[in-house]
């Protein structure tokens, strides 16, 4: 095995599917912050002051909390490896996993330093790149969502109960 493959594993790790879930659901209340967050972005942008209110501090604890759980979650992967793609899987599909996999662990990375950028440097860019990073993330996760669909009902391969 080489410094930089992943070993192959029999299944993810309790750690691995925890982390994986926490991240979810982080996600999922950041997105019903997202409206607020822009106003409050747009207060301090316009005013210099920074509108510390329960929105914004949580939208960056949560933030925060995602970022370092990607990196927790990163860490795992190349220590712990992942299971070997289904079989049944097109050879295709198993490149498209591949890549989506780890353009979602960028921007779980890149969306909240690009949102601490903005958000503590008054960096509108950083703030374009963080809106436009964050609905590329929706689209990937719901092709993510899609793919596990395809695996459980079309291949058949029970995908889903490997991280459940």
């Amino acid at each position: 095995m080489t410094a930089t493959a992943t070993p192959a594993a029999a299944g993810f790790t309790a750690l691995q599917k925890s982390l994986h879930w926490a991240v979810v659901l982080l996600l999922v209340f950041q997105y019903f912050l997202f409206d607020a967050m822009g106003r409050l972005f747009h207060t301090l942008m316009d005013t210099g002051a920074m509108p510390w209110t329960v929105t914004s501090v949580a939208h960056v604890v949560i933030g925060s909390a995602v970022l370092l759980l990607a990196l927790a979650r990163i860490v795992l992967r190349l220590r712990d490896g992942v299971p070997p793609p289904p079989v049944a899987e097109p050879a295709p599909f198993r490149t498209l996993s591949k890549l989506a996999h780890w353009a979602i662990y960028a921007l779980l990375i890149l969306i909240p330093l690009s949102g601490l950028v903005a958000w503590f440097g008054q960096v509108g860019a950083a703030a374009g790149a963080h809106e436009t990073m964050t609905t590329l993330l929706q689209i990937i996760v719901v092709l993510h969502i899609a793919a596990v669909i395809v695996h459980q009902v079309w291949w058949k391969t029970n995908l889903l109960s490997r991280m459940t």
